[in-house]
Parts: structure tokens; sequence; C-alpha cells
């Protein structure tokens, strides 16, 4: 978390870009390594109040930040008219989250006591339904375009101004926040079957920003941030329901590093593609989040 969060208002002290970069790369780096016993923390604390809401509300909460963040910072821009000035200040926010992470761990020092009780069968190692988990996380991952690749599109053919780009994306991070609190409470009461709706309902959002008119690239980025909504809460949720407390944090570092290298093969693809063919671009994409809807069908009467 330091080093997560500690990097970007360091870029107030960047006086050359590798450092920008190396600095850049750490906060990258930083919230990979701390990702994965994040997640399993927040699984242990969520089952107090189902593990689809507690990381639904986490992820509505992420992107209250996301959004408050960026708009403080351009008012600092606006007002002081130099990036140094805007990225000192993310310090604040820094050491207020370190100082309730410290503060946390003197609470709750072993966060594994939170995880609520329940008779489960004993296994060794990852259970079979969480392979087949994987296969669909591969396949939405494999599938769902990068908001850059996106925006660029929007530039390319004007389907929309400039600053209205944005707009969009803030459309689709409200969406996403909203869609977290919603499939979370009922991945709580319906389970997988919450997963395949969020996306199957997300998975058409290719075409409508790709091919759709304005108001249909509106449309899809709604549809998009429903996408991204589930993803960043549910999918992590589910991953808890598959795994014995034992080896949660092996099962966490496993979906975390297939998801990230899915991702990273899929936005290559996806780039190569709407270069060469548009329409192969759209279909590659609607066709692999509509697949992963059938390992998800597989498992979809799982209960712990």
């Amino acid at each position: 978390y330091a080093v997560n969060l500690l990097a970007v208002p360091l870029l107030a002290l960047a006086g050359n870009w590798p450092m920008a970069a190396l600095l850049l790369i750490a906060e990258r780096m930083g919230k990979a390594i701390r990702t994965p016993p994040r997640d399993v923390m927040l699984s242990h604390a969520a089952s107090q109040v189902g593990r689809g809401w507690g990381f639904g509300l986490h992820e509505a909460m992420d992107q209250i930040g996301a959004i408050l963040g960026p708009l403080i910072v351009a008012i600092i821009l606006y007002v002081y008219g130099n990036y140094q000035t805007g990225f000192a200040f993310l310090l604040l926010p820094a050491i207020l989250a370190l100082a309730v992470l410290v503060t946390s761990k003197f609470l709750y020092p072993h966060p594994h006591h939170l995880e609520v009780q329940v008779p489960k069968l004993k296994t060794k190692g990852l259970m079979r339904v969480y392979w087949i988990y994987i296969v669909a996380v591969i396949f939405i991952a494999l599938g769902f375009a990068d908001f850059p690749l996106v925006a660029y599109h929007f530039q390319k053919v004007q389907l929309v101004a400039p600053v209205m780009i944005p707009i969009f994306y803030s459309v689709a991070m409200g969406v996403d926040a909203l869609a977290a609190l919603l499939f979370g409470r009922l991945f709580d009461k319906m389970g997988m079957w919450a997963l395949i709706m969020a996306v199957t309902c997300s998975a058409f959002f290719a075409p409508m920003v790709f091919w759709g008119d304005f108001n249909l690239a509106l449309l899809g980025m709604a549809l998009w941030g429903v996408g991204m909504g589930a993803q960043e809460s549910i999918m992590g949720a589910a991953v808890a329901e598959m795994s014995p407390v034992r080896v949660r944090g092996s099962a966490y570092g496993v979906f975390s590093v297939i998801y990230g290298f899915s991702w990273f093969a899929g936005s290559f693809i996806l780039g190569l593609l709407y270069d060469f063919s548009f329409t192969a671009m759209v279909m590659f994409s609607l066709g692999a989040q509509l697949l992963s809807v059938m390992p998800l069908f597989v498992i979809r009467n799982y209960r712990p």
C-alpha cells in the first residue's frame, strides 16, 4: 500500500521522464502486490454482510474516490496552473489511507477471525469449480475492451466532441458504482446467475460503442460500466466462495495473474484487430464475452 499510494505524490518531485516512468511502474507494482491480500481480507470481513454486497460496496467507494480524485486535481491545476501542486496534494489522501490501514491492523490483527464459519467439505488445494470459473474469467477479460481503445475510437471517427469523452467515461464510472452494488446484492441472493446476467448484458457494449451513433455509444458506455462494476465486485466475491480459507490467498493470486494476463492479451488482440478489421474486432469482443457464459452456466448452481 505504501508503494502504491506514495508513488503518485512523489511525481511532484520527478524532474525528468525516466524518474516519472519509474514511479508509475512502482505504483502499478504496488497495486499488483497489494490486490490479492486485500481481496482476501475483504472476503473475510464481507462474509458477515454477504460477499457480493461487501465487494460491491468496496467497488462503489473505489469509484467515488476515482471520480473525486481527478476532479480535485483538476481544480488545483485550474487554480495553481502546475502539475507538481496537484500531485503533491495527493499525499494527503495517501497518508489518510495508510493511517486507516495501520489502525485496522491494531483493531483486527487477524482478519481471518472475521470469517463466518460454515461447514465445508475438506479439500486439498483449489476445487474443480474454481478452475471452471477461471476459464470464464479468461474469456471475459479477453473480450472486454479497455477504455483507451474506446476513447481513441471516439476521437478517430469524431463520433463525439473531445470534451465529451471524459463525460462518457464519467457516465460509465457512475454506472459502474451502481452496478457493483446492485449485482453484489443479487450475487448474495442468486449466486452465479448474477454474474451470468451482468456478463450477458455488458457483452453488447462493443457493437453499440463501435458501430452506433451518439446515443447508442452513450448507452454502450453504460453497459461497459455494468461490465466493469461486475468484474470489480462479484468476480472477486465468487473467488472467496470457491476457495477454502487456508488457500484463499493463493486463489486470489492465481485469479489476479490469469485475469491480468488475459486482459493484456485481449487488449493486444483488440488493438490489432481494430486496424485490421473493424467487424472482426467487434465480433471478437462480443464472442469472447458470450463464450464466458458457458462455463458460468456449468457452475450456475454452485453454493459453498
